[in-house]
């Protein structure tokens, strides 16, 4: 997983797998034309994205087509779903805390008032 939070680190490489998101299978041409940075400093950043698991590539003539290898972010997705379950888990507990003490005032305040709605008094009665 660190591999992968290492490429990752690098902003290029964020655009240009950003770009393969959104643009579909590319080549080094198509990537350098879509990313400010020279055609060596992309196939150089592929290089990277390719040995995290990231990218793949398959030669088409005499360029290579690059695409996204999603099977390569699985470990990264299932460690951040951690953090996301972990703060729903929260969340349903601060939920249920905050239903309790509503339930709690609510029952609180038939058992003082004897059944009385909220509008009357004693001296009303």
């Amino acid at each position: 997983m660190g591999t992968v939070l290492d490429a990752l680190g690098d902003p290029t490489r964020r655009a240009i797998l950003d770009t393969l998101r959104r643009q579909g299978p590319s080549s080094v041409a198509v990537l350098a034309d879509r990313v400010p940075v020279s055609r060596p400093a992309i196939s150089q950043h592929l290089k990277v994205l390719g040995l995290a698991g990231l990218v793949d590539h398959e030669p088409q003539g005499t360029r290579h087509i690059y695409r996204i290898d999603r099977s390569g972010l699985t470990e990264v997705r299932d460690w951040l779903d951690q953090f996301w379950g972990d703060a729903l888990d929260a969340f349903a507990e601060h939920v249920r805390r905050v239903e309790g003490t509503t339930e709690t005032a609510g029952t609180r305040s038939t058992e003082d008032g004897g059944g009385r709605s909220t509008g009357e008094s004693e001296e009303g009665r």
